[in-house]
């Protein structure tokens, strides 16, 4: 659910989508943006919309065998951004039918397959989704922004208390070093101010 005063920037963003659909078979599009910023949903809310594939970038977070001291120091490293790109954003384009699994983060390993059917309109949505070794891959780029207040309420609520005090001290300063040493939001095609928005679910 968008509040009316965003309407004109989702709207924008399903016209540059529409746009995009009549000039191209096949259609990426990056959600980027701080936690809590509505990212998941807007997807959610696009593959209702478009019958996309959806893609996120929480299902590949680094492998523990992977979180050396120096890949943790690199920005923008906490990501398997090798892996998205070998899996996803290089299959899209050539492959009817792949495959690839999702690594589930208490775990600590990969889990389930995920069986994916080529479809024309495919969204990529999670922090590190424009990472420069992928951004290219995208038709269309939208970075979603929220007041630190804000952000940080909702992801209290979401996530609790406890991991609230690890996006405080851990993740969110990663994603902020991000956005800045790449310029993310500034490569953006769109930039929305989701802090107006109501997250909650939208219906089936």
């Amino acid at each position: 659910m968008l509040s009316t005063a965003n309407d004109a920037r989702y709207h924008q963003l399903l016209s540059q989508i529409d746009r995009l659909i009549t000039e191209k078979l096949l259609v990426i599009i990056a959600i980027d943006g701080s936690s809590g910023s509505g990212k998941t949903e807007l997807a959610r809310q696009l593959r209702q919309r478009y019958d996309a594939n959806v893609f996120h970038m929480d299902d590949f977070f680094l492998q523990p065998h992977q979180r050396t001291k120096v890949r943790l120091e690199e920005i923008g490293g906490n990501v398997d951004y090798e892996r998205f790109k070998a899996e996803v954003l290089e299959q899209i384009s050539k492959s009817n039918h792949f495959s690839y699994q999702k690594y589930d983060c208490q775990l600590g390993r990969l889990t389930d397959f995920v069986q994916v059917t080529s479809k024309p309109v495919n969204i990529v949505e999670g922090v590190y989704s424009m990472h420069p070794t992928l951004i290219g891959y995208y038709h269309f780029k939208v970075f979603l922004t929220v007041s630190r207040d804000l952000q940080l309420e909702r992801i209290g609520k979401r996530s609790g208390e406890v991991l609230l005090e690890r996006f405080i001290k851990e993740w969110i300063p990663k994603e902020d070093e991000y956005f800045r040493y790449f310029g993310v939001q500034e490569q953006a095609d769109l930039v929305i101010d989701t802090s107006n928005f109501s997250l909650s679910p939208c219906k089936p």
